[in-house]
């Protein structure tokens, strides 16, 4: 399936229309974790590379619904600083469908107005695979449409650290202060700097945890979970996590007005 185009045309579009007027209050960043791609295709007799393309198309198809609905930023938690213990084999698999997702949907990408960006250990990946992603990131980077922000060798609690090294670097020097430390520099450092913080969070098949996944940026996120592994995640899905969203209390730990 491509891109659908916009302005709306035929009946779906005419239906994502009036479903976005059900929206009336939409996140500016949706962050997903990704989960279930092996389990899609164990259940349907298919090798786990099977479930890892699938779960790759996917992708595509939930840009162009988080664009269409007015999302800002999405962020796919596409590989965790944990996923290198995975059999080699499956991990090299995994390195290059960055490439392949990119080298087949770019153009699309680019037409649809979106600008990708990556967080994580970027130089720790395969020369092939930083070559594809920084091409995309090069391609895009005067989109101003959604932000697709796709989390490569990502671990938050790696991060953390890292962050923590630049401040103790920053204070040795006596370029600042222990005084000067506060939570906007903290945020400033971390690899989502210049992002908004998720507001939603959605995590597919079933697992009920955030497996090290912006751990410091989903301080006060709403989450959402489904039992749906992602490839078979689709429009349905994500449609009632926007309303579900719709209906939360979003306090910050104070008071209802």
């Amino acid at each position: 399936m491509g891109f659908l185009k916009w302005p709306f045309k035929d009946k779906r579009n005419q239906q994502m229309e009036q479903d976005l007027d059900q929206l009336k209050i939409v996140p500016d960043h949706v962050a997903i974790i990704m989960d279930g791609n092996g389990r899609w295709a164990n259940k349907r007799g298919l090798p786990r590379f099977a479930g890892h393309k699938e779960g790759m198309d996917n992708i595509k198809r939930i840009v162009k619904l988080a664009n269409g609905y007015g999302i800002k930023v999405l962020t796919l938690y596409a590989f965790s600083t944990e996923n290198w213990k995975r059999p080699k084999q499956e991990v090299d698999y995994l390195m290059m469908l960055p490439k392949e997702f990119l080298d087949t949907y770019l153009p699309e990408l680019i037409e649809e107005n979106v600008q990708i960006k990556t967080i994580g250990h970027f130089e720790d990946l395969p020369k092939h695979t930083k070559q594809a992603v920084q091409h995309a990131i090069d391609r895009t980077q005067d989109n101003t449409g959604l932000i697709l922000n796709i989390a490569l060798n990502y671990g938050s609690r790696s991060e953390l650290v890292e962050t923590v090294k630049s401040i103790t670097a920053d204070v040795k020097a006596n370029h600042i202060s222990v005084e000067d430390i506060n939570e906007a520099m903290i945020s400033d450092r971390l690899f989502t700097a210049r992002l908004p913080e998720p507001d939603l969070l959605i995590r597919t098949s079933g697992e009920i945890r955030l497996s090290n996944f912006l751990l410091w940026q989903l301080a006060y996120t709403e989450f959402w979970f489904t039992d749906v592994h992602w490839p078979a995640f689709n429009e349905k899905e994500f449609k009632q996590a926007l309303l579900a969203y719709q209906q939360r209390k979003r306090r910050y730990g104070g008071l209802e007005a």
